[in-house]
């Protein structure tokens, strides 16, 4: 009977031991997931915010370079029309003086679009780079999701392994594993619409490039008119 007696009592000391350590780990676990939650949480909101505002500077360049293209198309458009005029200018210093009066004026919108695809060109470097910090945050944010993962998934064993005490932290271990897994796949989702941001920052980049170019050209014949149209000046009767 005292041997019975000292079984129980050993049995029970055991399993208050048992219990109190579980709780133990259920607090300690409780504690690590609430943490995790709120670092995942915070980390999810300013990754939004910030690629909201990457994917706003992408639409602003898309439309703003397609009013530059326009631009450009009537700039080269006014040196080749100037370039016929010089050929069928007539000796009449009046005709000339119009002549160079529109090669300046010209050659000043080209002066005023290469310095405004200058600006362009500069903040296309910093949007890249924009894009790039950028895939470096969803780097840090899947990185959180999988210790959140981790971190929820031996939460609910130790919850299991505390069994009716642990019922309840369980409950709360599942809900954050499935926030993880959504989280997971809005990482995804992030990454997929910076990969297409790559893409349209990278063409993006090279038309300013090309288009800087031509601009480039452009001033150049202008002002080749000009020099033309300056010693046709200087030779035109008064």
């Amino acid at each position: 009977m005292p041997a019975l007696a000292g079984a129980v009592f050993s049995a029970l000391a055991a399993w208050l031991v048992h219990r109190r350590v579980s709780a133990r780990m259920t607090h300690r676990y409780r504690d690590a997931l609430e943490r995790e939650h709120g670092s995942l949480v915070e980390a999810q909101a300013r990754f939004a915010e910030s690629l909201n505002g990457l994917q706003t500077r992408c639409a602003e360049h898309e439309a703003v370079q397609s009013g530059l293209r326009d631009q450009l198309a009537h700039a080269e458009k006014g040196a080749a029309d100037l370039r016929l005029a010089l050929d069928a200018a007539g000796a009449r210093n009046a005709d000339l003086v119009a002549h160079a009066q529109r090669i300046a004026e010209e050659a000043a919108r080209l002066r005023q679009l290469s310095t405004t695809f200058e600006r362009w060109h500069e903040q296309m470097i910093s949007l890249m780079a924009q894009n790039q910090d950028m895939h470096r945050k969803n780097h840090e944010l899947a990185r959180i999701v999988n210790h959140v993962l981790i971190v929820s998934l031996n939460a609910s064993i130790e919850a299991a392994r505390a069994g009716a005490a642990g019922r309840g932290f369980s409950i709360v271990a599942s809900e954050v594993r499935t926030l993880a897994s959504r989280s997971q796949e809005l990482s995804k989702s992030y990454r997929d619409s910076l990969d297409r941001n790559d893409l349209i920052t990278t063409a993006t980049f090279q038309d300013i490039q090309a288009g800087g170019k031509m601009i480039t050209a452009s001033l150049g014949a202008v002002q080749a008119l000009a020099a033309q149209f300056q010693s046709k000046l200087e030779r035109a009767p008064a």
